[in-house]
């Protein structure tokens, strides 16, 4: 696959858990949805799993590093085998100055990439010959500073660069069925829906008070970090006119939405 230089459209994946990286099933509908989408230049990613003090980028090394950074999110299977995931592809230099560019960004050069990078990576782009550059997520922001964000560094888009968002739409730890195949609850189900009918709505400005206006906030994100990178990509996605696509859908344990979105163009 030859890498272009034409318009990317930003997404949003949703890993779930770690255990994704060594998900045959579900990594082939990654696998799917990156070939229609096409090999970009570089990719730049915005993981809910990297909160820093002041926007920061991370490594651009050769062969940047990859994060254990589970938690208590690990599940079958075990933590062992996920550890025995590689995923070598190159850090972004150039890209890196295109984003110093364009906005303030703090410099963290030995921040390798945690798993909300690799694990939708190996299947996506399994070759590993596409340039990767993480940018962090700002620790105490509201989703419309995150958004503001986003429409700084949306025109990447435009210059071939895959802008990802990875978190997961629905994510409570407390309300985790062990049984991955569990059907979804209410409360996911309905809050899951209503973040696809305001994006697919253009109802921006809803989203951005999601807490107080989707059905079953609370329970659907306890902490809220796993949505932060939604608000990045669609202030990114804001600056074209377009479509939303969901190519993925569906829930794991009972709670958490496998959703993935598409700004597609």
């Amino acid at each position: 696959m030859t890498a272009g230089t034409g318009p990317v459209p930003p997404v949003f994946v949703s890993p779930a858990t770690p255990s994704l990286a060594v998900d045959v099933a579900h990594g082939a509908e990654l696998a799917q949805w990156a070939r229609d989408l096409g090999k970009p230049r570089a990719i730049l990613v915005v993981s809910a799993h990297w909160q820093a003090a002041t926007l920061s980028r991370g490594t651009t090394a050769s062969r940047p590093a990859l994060l254990h950074d589970f938690d208590d999110e690990g599940a079958a299977p075990s933590p062992d085998e996920v550890r025995g995931v590689t995923y070598p592809a190159p850090g972004a230099p150039d890209l890196a100055y295109e984003l110093h560019s364009l906005l303030p960004v703090e410099r963290a050069a030995d921040r390798g990439w945690d798993h909300g990078v690799w694990a939708p990576l190996v299947h996506m782009f399994p070759a590993a010959d596409v340039p990767v550059l993480q940018l962090s997520l700002v620790l105490g922001a509201t989703p419309r500073a995150l958004f503001a964000i986003g429409r700084k560094i949306g025109v990447l888009a435009d210059r071939g660069v895959l802008l990802l968002g990875s978190g997961a739409i629905t994510h409570s730890v407390t309300e985790r069925d062990p049984n991955a195949d569990a059907p979804p609850a209410d409360w996911a189900r309905k809050f899951d829906g209503w973040v696809a009918n305001v994006l697919a709505d253009a109802e921006l400005e809803d989203l951005l008070q999601w807490r107080a206006k989707a059905p079953s906030a609370r329970q659907a994100q306890t902490t809220g970090r796993h949505l932060d990178p939604l608000f990045v990509i669609a202030g990114a996605a804001s600056l074209y006119e377009h479509g939303v696509g969901f190519p993925i859908r569906g829930f794991e344990h009972g709670s958490i939405s496998r959703r993935c979105i598409q700004f597609g163009r």
